[in-house]
């Protein structure tokens, strides 16, 4: 059973998409799948997963120097 994660981010453009999508592909690489949202006011990400951890998926992002707070 896949979980989807569900964070806010202060990704507001596609290129920042770009920068972040080879490291959300290596991470969804085992049945995962990844989406960002740009049309929210929060800029939501969503990541369907069967293992990773929030806490992963949140590090990724501020490593590349964005925000990332996962909403519950």
């Amino acid at each position: 059973m896949k979980n989807v994660l569900v964070f806010k981010t202060s990704i507001s453009k596609q290129h920042h998409i770009n920068k972040v999508k080879p490291l959300l592909d290596d991470l969804t690489a085992l049945n995962g799948y990844w989406n960002f949202d740009l049309e929210d006011c929060d800029n939501i990400l969503r990541v369907e997963t069967q293992t990773l951890a929030s806490d992963t998926v949140c590090n990724v992002l501020i490593n590349q120097g964005f925000l990332c707070e996962e909403l519950h």
